[in-house]
């Protein structure tokens, strides 16, 4: 028999804290910071670069090789209790002397905290980092969006491969700085390398059947959705 499903309510950990409202008047810098930069620092004094607070967000700089490490400690250690990885997403900046970040944001819902994890991967170096996979199976998609944008390997994923671009697309990494507006190749090249990929060879029978199923709808609602109509909204 399996346990009765309990839901997990946003400041349920935290019995004194007030009822949420909206932050006002905050500073552009400083601030009372997300307890959980400090315990980190505390706990992983290797690992922990620096945190800063801007418009109220705390955000922690550690080392890439600690990334997984730290994550796992943040979802499990019940002063902590990260039950929730909303984004993993990627920074280059212009200079082409500053490091590439990886970010992580992370929710606490218990204790209702947000807090935004950043590791510095040098431009020089391989740009890998450890999958959190592991410990949140939600990240499957984002890491691979990031892998496809920026370029970043995330080491332990199950299926690192492109998942917006076509998986033979040879232009590189959209959100880089040194992608060019129009793409590296010209128009006619992508659309003879978008028509010569073997869609049957590339995806699993589960992602076909979503494409195969639209066939299977009643001819009205097929005219409906091809017609853009939208309903229930």
């Amino acid at each position: 028999m399996t346990a009765t499903f309990a839901p997990v309510l946003p400041g349920s950990a935290r019995p004194d804290a007030s009822a949420p409202s909206t932050p006002r008047n905050l500073p552009e810098k400083g601030g009372t910071a997300n307890p959980s930069a400090e315990a980190i620092a505390a706990k992983f004094g290797q690992a922990y670069i620096r945190s800063e607070v801007v418009w109220g967000d705390t955000t922690v700089y550690v080392r890439p090789d600690s990334v997984l490490e730290i994550v796992r400690w943040l979802h499990d250690d019940p002063s902590q209790r990260y039950d929730y990885l909303s984004d993993v997403t990627a920074v280059e900046y212009r200079d082409p002397e500053q490091e590439m970040e990886v970010v992580w944001h992370l929710r606490s819902l218990p204790f209702r905290r947000f807090l935004r994890l950043k590791a510095p991967l040098a431009k020089g170096s391989p740009l890998v980092v450890d999958s959190v996979w592991p410990v949140y199976k939600g990240a499957d998609w984002i890491e691979r969006e990031c892998y496809d944008m920026f370029g970043i390997t995330f080491r332990g994923h199950p299926d690192l491969r492109r998942i917006l671009m076509w998986e033979s697309y040879r232009e590189g990494f959209p959100l880089r700085k040194d992608f060019p507006l129009r793409g590296r190749f010209s128009r006619a090249e992508q659309l003879r390398q978008a028509l010569s990929i073997t869609t049957e060879g590339r995806y699993s029978m589960e992602e076909l059947s979503v494409a195969e199923a639209f066939e299977d709808l009643p001819e009205e609602m097929r005219r409906r959705l091809a017609g853009g109509e939208r309903t229930g909204e």
